[in-house]
């Protein structure tokens, strides 16, 4: 779903971002830096989630050797 907003945004901060993305345009810019902070996000919940033991499971020899059966 795309909806129409109006915002302020810092015109240094914008051309930062584009260098950075390698984007064109302003739309493309905002787009694109939104999904990377949605993406950064996942993968920070991800590996919180690993450091603190969510997939112990992984280390379980009999369950790995059933899986691929």
């Amino acid at each position: 779903m795309v909806v129409r907003t109006v915002v302020d945004i810092d015109e240094n901060s914008l051309r930062e971002a584009r260098a950075a993305l390698g984007t064109t345009t302003k739309v493309e810019t905002v787009n694109r830096a939104l999904a990377e902070v949605a993406a950064l996000a996942a993968r920070r919940r991800d590996l919180k989630r690993l450091l603190s033991g969510g997939l112990s499971a992984l280390g379980d020899q009999e369950l790995y050797h059933a899986a691929w059966r």
